[in-house]
């Protein structure tokens, strides 16, 4: 999951907040520092990585929770207004990682978003209203999420 409000623990670091998911998971190291690296540059927070959520701005939290949640390569990641704290150049970018995980990995993104640029990007988007399904619309050869 990509939450609203992050959810990172507070006494971890940017490192240890993804490194987390794959310890619980009993990756070995190596691995979980490799992966966490990996998952830290591919968001933009690699010169981040030591710092603690308090020392974070709500954009940079925002990317430290997008890269835990991709932390055990899941099938499915459900994000909550996954950009909702980003400027449009990081919006962007993490568009285009959740595009790059889906041809890669074969991973599905459901994304929950007010912001209509990320539904330029989908192959399937669902619009709603009050709760109520308004449309939905299909779309090939976006190659996106």
């Amino acid at each position: 999951f990509v939450f609203q409000f992050f959810n990172l623990l507070s006494d971890l670091t940017a490192e240890e907040n993804v490194a987390l998911p794959m310890r619980l998971a009993g990756l070995p190291p190596a691995e979980i520092a490799s992966r966490t690296a990996a998952l830290l540059e591919a968001t933009g927070m690699s010169h981040r990585a030591r710092h603690t959520p308090y020392e974070l701005s709500g954009g940079e939290q925002q990317r430290v929770a997008v890269a835990r949640a991709l932390a055990n390569d899941p099938a499915i990641v459900l994000a909550d207004e996954p950009t909702g704290n980003l400027d449009s150049k990081n919006s962007e970018d993490i568009m285009e990682l959740f595009r790059r995980f889906n041809r890669e990995k074969g991973q599905t993104f459901v994304v929950v978003s007010h912001d209509p640029g990320f539904a330029e990007h989908a192959d399937m988007v669902v619009r709603m209203r009050d709760g109520e399904v308004q449309a939905l619309e299909e779309r090939e050869g976006t190659g996106a999420c």
